[in-house]
């Protein structure tokens, strides 16, 4: 019943999208995410759904296709935010509302939430963390409602009292009457449970596997930077992971827990903030990406100076975690981490993803890297090869700004051409 409701509560009057003639962007400049580079003049011919040819200069004579005139706009492929939450959005009703909305109640929001972020330019997202999105990624893939492809994780894996217990903060009563929370809720106390509480994701149909390896700034509890999990519970999740095919990525703001995670394999660290020479160094040697979310960072430190937008146990938390990210971020870059795009949306407004970039450059990351971030190395860390470039063959993902990022960052909010999977979403106002 409960999940036809949430089926009812996404549904829409869109339908499939019909492929038929070619369409030849002709695009001012184009980003090469390849080789971080501004190329000139270029004509994308589009069938399909995919990338047919990418031709230099100005093409006029595509046979039947449909022109689209980019010539002064810059082109590239569509971004990919690595971390997202598309069920929820902060506000200081967040941690009532949780008692008095249905999943329904989230379901509509929801989708609201991925339209904004398709029309910001990014056309793929990594969902890590939310009931609803695996849902609403199945609406999207339908054609219900637009949205950016996801990769979604439904219920993150945590420890009893974790950053992801879903329990936090209830009071005595209400804790009694539920019970504790095991594998099937994403709460794990031993090696066993965490083989399970994977298993579990596969069941319910998840992309990806998120765990919290730290205490978090946002959950009703004290810590923000405990570790959570032993490196044997890590390698457990990874393992189990491994075997359905998943990734594995890991909420971490302090040290040790960031340590184990990494010791233990997942695929990347989210938020980072305390991370030390130390987590740079095995970073290194395993291949472990690291996913920033300066834009969350610095959200949650401006927010905590306003009285009753946090509860008073967040609130130091989020003061003292959210100052941290930005300069984590720079160090980790001189270090030679590997950093891929990821903004933990959901804790700031929905469709201000492109923020990230100028936080990024802020942060002394050059604006090509940052923009590689999103498409290119993006695309690795989800593990496929068929997006994040502007190529022959590859998904016709395809966005556009006036301007040039590489010299102003800034021109990545002025995103006002997204093309996904061939069908345009937002297109020029002439």
């Amino acid at each position: 019943m409960r999940h036809r409701l949430l089926a009812a509560a996404l549904l829409s009057t869109l339908a499939l999208p019909a492929f038929g003639a070619d369409t030849a962007l002709h695009c001012g400049k184009l980003f090469d995410s390849r080789s971080g580079k501004l190329l000139g003049a270029h004509t994308v011919v589009v069938r399909n759904g995919k990338v047919a040819e990418v031709l230099a200069g100005r093409a006029e004579a595509v046979a039947n296709a449909t022109a689209i005139d980019l010539t002064d706009r810059t082109c590239m492929a569509g971004w990919t935010d690595l971390h997202v939450h598309l069920g929820s959005q902060s506000s200081p009703q967040s941690y009532s509302e949780g008692f008095r909305l249905d999943d329904v109640d989230f379901a509509f929001r929801s989708v609201g939430y991925a339209e904004k972020t398709l029309l910001a330019g990014f056309t793929s997202v990594r969902d890590l963390g939310g009931d609803v999105t695996p849902h609403l990624r199945d609406a999207i893939n339908q054609g219900l409602v637009k949205g950016p492809r996801i990769w979604a994780a439904g219920k993150s894996i945590a420890t009893t009292g974790g950053h992801a217990d879903p329990t936090n903060g209830l009071n005595s009563e209400l804790s009694h009457l539920l019970g504790p929370p095991g594998p099937t809720e994403g709460v794990i106390n031993s090696i066993d449970d965490a083989r399970q509480a994977v298993r579990q994701r596969y069941k319910d149909g998840s992309d990806v596997v998120k765990i919290t390896a730290t205490g978090g700034v946002l959950s009703y509890a004290k810590s923000g930077d405990a570790p959570q999990f032993t490196v044997d519970e890590v390698k457990a999740i990874v393992d189990t992971a491994n075997d359905y095919g998943y990734k594995v990525a890991a909420h971490a703001h302090g040290e040790e827990g960031m340590y184990r995670a990494v010791a233990g394999g997942v695929t990347s660290i989210e938020h980072g903030s305390y991370m030390s020479d130390r987590v740079m160094a095995l970073m290194k040697q395993k291949g472990t990406w690291y996913v920033p979310t300066l834009y969350a960072g610095r959200f949650v430190a401006e927010k905590a100076k306003i009285d009753g937008y946090y509860p008073e146990i967040v609130r130091p938390k989020a003061a003292r975690i959210g100052a941290q990210l930005q300069g984590t971020a720079a160090k980790a870059y001189k270090n030679g981490v590997k950093i891929a795009f990821g903004t933990d949306m959901g804790v700031g407004p929905h469709g201000d993803n492109a923020r990230e970039f100028l936080y990024m450059v802020e942060a002394g990351i050059p604006p090509a890297y940052a923009l590689q971030s999103a498409t290119m190395l993006a695309a690795e860390v989800l593990g496929v090869d068929d997006q994040g470039v502007v190529e022959a063959g590859k998904r016709a993902d395809i966005i556009a700004m006036p301007g040039d990022p590489l010299a102003d960052i800034e021109n990545v909010m002025k995103v006002d051409f997204v093309m996904k999977d061939g069908v345009v979403y937002k297109e020029l106002a002439r």
